[in-house]
């Protein structure tokens, strides 16, 4: 599911994916010293996070490949909570944003492809 080019709400999309980078980085820490997981899984797994989510904000604006990539983006923030708790309500928190902005996005365009 993507959006027609040059629809302003791709726009708002990608700085939330931006901002999900940045909070994903921020989990990190919490991740070892709330949850005391080992460092290697918590730079691996923040840094793969990271990694998706600035992928899916290089490519979002490109077609399907970015919007799939930030579709699992919001399914690996949830993930996160796995290693620790609180990632679960930013996940969510995250990924609601994710889909009113879609929706809203799919309403401001008639000819939104699926």
């Amino acid at each position: 599911m993507t959006l027609p080019p040059g629809n302003p709400m791709t726009t708002v999309l990608v700085t939330l994916l931006a901002f999900e980078a940045v909070v994903f980085g921020l989990a990190i820490p919490g991740m070892i010293m709330v949850s005391e997981v080992r460092s290697v899984v918590a730079f691996t797994a923040g840094g793969a996070a990271m990694v998706v989510a600035l992928l899916a904000c290089g490519l979002l604006r490109r077609g399907a490949a970015g919007y799939a990539l930030g579709w699992l983006t919001q399914a690996i923030g949830v993930a996160l909570g796995l290693l620790t708790p609180y990632q679960y309500f930013l996940g969510v928190v995250f990924g609601l944003l994710w889909v009113v902005t879609f929706v809203l996005g799919r309403r401001l365009s008639p000819k939104a492809t699926v």
